[in-house]
C-alpha cells in the first residue's frame, strides 16, 4: 500500500448473503474503508481474499471504486469470507463462516506502512492467531493511533482478548449491548461509560444507542450526546455502525469538533439503513457529506 495513506483499515472483507439471494460486499473494516474512500480520505486497506469468484469480485469492486488493492493478498488455500444474514424486524442476525481468507492476514506481506496516522480495526478481525499477530505488528508502531471498533459476534470473541486490545486504543467505539457484555452494566449509560473510561483511559469513548442517538466521553471527562435524527427510509440496519465509524474517523482526520462529528456520523448512519446491506456504488449518495 502507499505510504501516503494516513488511515489504515485492517480486517475482514466478505460477502453478506441474504435469504433473498442477494450478496452484498461487507465486513466492518471493508465497509469503513469503502465509505472513507468515497469521502475522499483514500485509506489503505489490509486484508486477504480467496482465489475464487468472490475474491475476484472484491478486487474488481475496489478497483472500480478507486481503492488501492496493494494491501490485499490472495489466499490459495482459504475461501473468501462469507456471512449469512437473516433479518428479523429490520435487525440483522449473522452466521459467520470460520477459517476464511481474512483469518490469515500475514504480517510479512503488509508492505509499506506509514510512520503515523490512524489505524482502524475491530475485534472480529483478531479471532485467529495469524491475523492477530499481523495486527500486533502494526499496533506496535508508536506513530499509529488505534481506533478500536468493538464488534462482539458470538462465539468469535473472548473477554480477556478484547480487554487487551482496549488497552492502548486512543478511540473506542461500541454499542450499549457490547458495553454490558464487557461488564459495564450500570443502568445509566453515562455511569457505565465512566466506569469503562476509568479502566481503559482512552481519549474518546464513543457509545452508539440506536434510536437514542450516540454519546462520547473524553479522557478529560467531557460528555457529549447527540439524539437520533429522523430516518427517511429503513431497509435493514446492516452496516449502520460501520457508517458511523467511517464518518467519525473522517471527522477526526479533518479536525471537526466532537458535536459536529457526532451529528454528521448519526446522519450518515441514518442514510445507510435505507440501503440493502452496508455499502452502495452510488456516488451521489455521499454528495452531501463530501460537500
Amino acid at each position: 500500500m502507499s505510504a501516503a495513506s494516513d488511515i489504515l483499515v485492517f480486517g475482514e472483507v466478505l460477502y453478506d448473503c441474504f435469504p433473498t439471494g442477494e450478496e452484498v460486499l461487507g465486513g466492518a473494516p471493508f465497509n469503513v474503508a469503502w465509505h472513507l474512500q468515497a469521502l475522499g480520505d483514500a485509506p489503505g486497506f489490509l486484508s486477504r481474499v480467496g482465489d475464487d469468484e468472490r475474491g475476484e469480485a472484491i478486487l474488481a469492486a475496489m478497483e472500480q471504486w478507486g481503492m488501492s488493492r496493494s494491501g490485499i493478498r490472495t489466499d490459495p488455500l482459504h475461501q473468501t469470507g462469507r456471512v449469512d444474514v437473516e433479518v428479523r424486524d429490520h435487525e440483522p442476525y449473522y452466521t459467520i463462516v470460520p477459517d476464511c481468507a481474512w483469518d490469515f492476514i500475514d504480517a510479512g506481506t503488509l508492505g509499506s506502512i506509514p510512520d503515523e496516522g490512524i489505524l482502524y480495526h475491530g475485534t472480529l478481525g483478531v479471532r485467529s492467531a495469524v491475523s492477530r499477530n499481523a495486527l500486533l505488528s502494526l499496533a506496535g508502531r508508536h506513530g499509529l493511533s488505534r481506533f478500536l471498533d468493538v464488534n462482539l459476534r458470538a462465539p468469535w470473541w473472548d473477554g480477556e482478548e478484547v480487554r487487551r486490545w482496549l488497552r492502548g486504543a486512543r478511540w473506542v467505539k461500541l454499542n450499549r449491548d457490547e458495553l454490558a457484555l464487557l461488564g459495564f452494566t450500570a443502568s445509566d449509560h453515562r455511569q457505565a461509560m465512566e466506569q469503562m473510561q476509568e479502566e481503559f483511559q482512552c481519549d474518546q469513548l464513543i457509545l452508539t444507542l440506536g434510536e437514542e442517538g450516540a454519546m462520547v466521553l473524553t479522557g478529560e471527562g467531557r460528555f457529549y450526546h447527540e439524539a437520533t435524527q429522523k430516518v427517511e427510509r429503513l431497509v435493514d440496519t446492516v452496516g449502520a455502525g460501520d457508517a458511523f465509524s467511517a464518518v467519525y474517523i473522517h471527522g477526526l482526520r479533518r479536525g471537526w469538533t466532537i458535536p459536529d462529528t457526532l451529528r454528521t456520523a448519526q446522519r450518515f448512519a441514518g442514510r445507510v439503513i435505507g440501503l440493502r446491506g452496508a455499502t452502495t456504488t452510488d456516488r451521489a449518495f455521499y454528495r452531501e457529506f463530501t460537500n
